[in-house]
């Protein structure tokens, strides 16, 4: 998956003459933005990962460059993470106490990630997240009681502590290269410090939510932003992310399991494209 930087934003200028997106674009590419928009917050609320559905719809935009694609991923997704966020904290509380902090050190995280990726280009990084991907499925497969219920790992200022390591390298991640940001959310959670799945997907988007934010913050100085796309983009996105996390919370930790795996399958499978085809093809 294509990832931006600063330098890439800069490389990329002048930006098109677009700003609504919608300048030259088909109602046939409208309706597949809108599905993909709502398939995404869906899949966002319930484990993360809709950024590979979003994206690619992003890209059939006539005359779209990267980065305004990306920039336009991120004001969809922040709709749909805030509205999936909402619902999950009124039907289920999760503690803020322990999502605020780790929100706030994912957003520093995700800046500190894009100027690392002015420098290092993602190509580096990928063979190992397919390698943390891998593992992470295998872990999640082979343990099938993993994440039915919250037994939390750590008390007291250890438990703080370990939740901002994971806010700061995972929103790290996040503004280096992106996809699967959610899923990695959901699974350090549930692995690192106990949380169930249900819970910890509730704490995912919170989190998610602010590393969106910080990507955004990044984007609106460089004019990047088609509004119009983006704003029918994070309407389809908030619905599908309200009815995502009332599905979650409704079907259970075993139901966000199965979909995590998916999930993860398909980054493993994307990914590993994307290595294959940098590197052999």
């Amino acid at each position: 998956m294509t990832t931006w930087s600063p330098q890439s934003v800069a490389d990329a200028a002048p930006f098109s003459v677009m700003v609504s997106g919608f300048e030259s674009i088909q109602l046939a590419t409208i309706i597949l933005i809108v599905v993909a928009g709502f398939a995404a917050g869906w899949v966002d609320a319930v484990v993360g990962g809709g950024g590979l559905l979003q994206l690619p719809a992003l890209l059939l935009v006539p005359g779209i460059t990267p980065v305004q694609a990306l920039a336009t991923n991120k004001m969809g997704s922040i709709f749909g993470t805030t509205t999936s966020a909402v619902t999950y904290y009124g039907r289920i509380k999760p503690d803020l106490r322990t999502a605020v902090p780790m929100a706030v050190i994912a957003l520093a995280g995700s800046f500190g990630g894009a100027v690392l990726a002015a420098t290092l280009p993602a190509s580096v990084f990928k063979p190992i997240i397919v390698a943390a991907l891998v593992a992470v499925a295998l872990f999640t497969a082979l343990k099938p009681n993993v994440g039915d219920i919250t037994l939390l790992r750590h008390d007291g200022r250890t438990h703080y502590v370990v939740a901002c390591l994971i806010g700061a390298v995972i929103g790290f991640y996040d503004g280096l290269i992106g996809p699967g940001t959610g899923s990695f959310l959901v699974i350090a959670l549930v692995s690192a410090m106990g949380y169930a799945f249900l819970e910890a997907s509730a704490k995912a988007k919170i989190v998610n939510m602010a590393t969106n934010a910080g990507a955004l913050l990044f984007f609106l100085p460089h004019g990047s932003l088609l509004w119009g796309v983006g704003l029918v983009l994070g309407l389809s996105n908030m619905a599908g992310g309200y009815l995502g996390a009332r599905t979650a919370v409704k079907q259970g930790s075993k139901f966000i399991r199965v979909v995590f795996l998916l999930v993860v399958g398909a980054l493993i499978i994307k990914l590993g494209f994307d290595v294959w085809q940098e590197n052999f093809a």
